[in-house]
């Protein structure tokens, strides 16, 4: 006589935990593109920030970051530093270019990133249609990066 054997509920649970672990993991990895890349150029934004402060000191000049360069070949520019330390003035990606809109806090026309260790609070603020990176210094610390979501009619005001 042959016995036909099922799956015990044991198995069916082990089953099914594993298939919400697989897709908890799957939804993570699967982020928001637009995201990704803001996060991405503010992460580096922010670096770059911090080295040219650093260059700043190290050299003794004044250096300036403006969101848009005078220079056809460049996306934005730092301004002050001797040609052996020239740092990048590109976005990592071609869309940044287009979709990202970059406001300056108070106004300012660019954000001053030394000789002094202690620099004025500033914020540079990357944003596209649906969400907005702030890079914030407090003039003592790095810049810090905060998210928040757009908001199209401040956006649209701006």
């Amino acid at each position: 006589m042959t016995s036909l054997r099922g799956f015990t509920l044991l198995e069916l649970l082990i089953v099914v935990m594993l298939i919400g672990v697989a897709s908890a993991v799957a939804s993570l990895a699967l982020r928001d593109n637009g995201d990704t890349r803001l996060e991405r150029e503010a992460l580096r934004l922010a670096s770059l920030f911090e080295s040219a402060r650093a260059q700043a000191r190290g050299f003794g000049t004044v250096v300036r970051w403006q969101p848009r360069s005078t220079k056809p070949e460049a996306d934005f520019e730092f301004t002050g530093l001797p040609e052996i330390a020239k740092l990048p003035e590109r976005w990592l990606e071609d869309e940044t270019r287009t979709s990202v809109q970059i406001w300056l806090d108070d106004r300012r026309e660019t954000v001053v990133l030394g000789p002094e260790p202690v620099i004025p609070a500033q914020a540079v603020i990357l944003a596209d249609e649906h969400h907005r990176i702030i890079l914030r210094t407090d003039g003592l610390g790095p810049f810090l990066i905060s998210h928040e979501m757009a908001d199209p009619a401040a956006s649209a005001a701006k």
